[in-house]
């Protein structure tokens, strides 16, 4: 999996002043470009786009100093349609327009070229299950939020306190199969899983029956799933938890991920310091 991942970084490197069309760098590295993000995202730390984008603006700024061409073919040669356009995505990475950079010969940021290498480490192991689970529902007030990646997420916290305890005991009493009681939703993630972007966030119950028309509904197509056990500080734990599903499993094993949202049930320790989770997540096994 990781020599396919470098050989479409290796794309990457050699399609710079072209369109990157992040289904045909799937197709290099043999799996789907829903996971390719996905996995693209939790092994480099950032979406793919601002990746390619950083790549760019690194050649960018060495012509730009070069002084052989003017901007605007530097700007033209890496993608911009106007000298504005580049001018704006020059300054967002480098701290200074095209034009001063020129000038003064300023101090510019550098993006390396990215390549994955698996690092053995040995020191613990991921405890997880495959079950198969029938056309379901999950049945609970919705949100939109915006994704944090670490520590708390306000959005969530507000949301959740908002919510009427009549109308979480009417929810509970919908669930009728794993996983059981309270679960929390994600759906709708945007591909690159930047921080910041929104999520549909549902704080509710998986059930096989009808749902109420006043409560917000799911409907999740039949299919696939590895469930992830773990234990630890809340919330880091957890969200250590997702990052370490597409960094060590998912290179590890014979499954990618699918289109559909993720479930995690949570049960705080008293003090609210520690918890015990299960990550649910939709998958499909990998074609040789």
């Amino acid at each position: 999996m990781l020599e396919r991942l470098n050989q479409a970084m290796e794309h990457i490197e050699s399609h710079l002043d072209q369109p990157i069309d992040a289904a045909e760098l799937a197709r290099v590295a043999l799996t789907s470009e829903y996971h390719f993000r996905r996995m693209f995202s939790a092994l480099a730390g950032m979406p793919l786009s601002e990746y390619v984008r950083r790549r760019r603006l690194t050649l960018a700024g060495a012509e730009v100093l070069a002084g052989e061409r003017t901007l605007l073919d530097v700007a033209t040669r890496h993608g911009y349609g106007s000298g504005e356009a580049f001018a704006r995505a020059f300054r967002a990475v480098h701290g200074v327009g095209p034009g001063e950079a020129r000038r003064t010969g300023a101090t510019l940021s550098s993006q390396p070229r990215m390549s994955f290498r698996l690092i053995v480490e040995g020191s613990s192991s991921m405890r997880y299950r495959i079950t198969e689970k029938a056309e379901f529902r999950v049945a609970g007030p919705r949100a939109r939020v915006p994704l944090v990646h670490e520590g708390a997420n306000p959005a969530i916290a507000a949301f959740i306190r908002g919510i009427d305890p009549q109308v979480l005991r009417r929810v509970a009493e919908l669930s009728d199969q794993e996983p059981a009681g309270i679960v929390a939703v994600s759906d709708q993630l945007d591909p690159s899983r930047a921080e910041g972007t929104e999520l549909d966030y549902y704080h509710g119950v998986v059930t096989g029956g009808e749902v109420p028309p006043d409560l917000d509904s799911l409907v999740v197509a039949a299919g696939t799933w590895a469930v992830f056990e773990n234990s630890g500080p809340f919330p880091q734990s957890l969200q250590h938890l997702w990052r370490d599903v597409f960094t060590q499993w998912f290179p590890s094993n014979p499954y990618l991920s699918r289109s559909g949202p993720e479930i995690l049930r949570v049960r705080l320790s008293p003090d609210g310091e520690r918890a015990d989770a299960e990550l649910w997540i939709p998958v499909e096994r990998s074609t040789p």
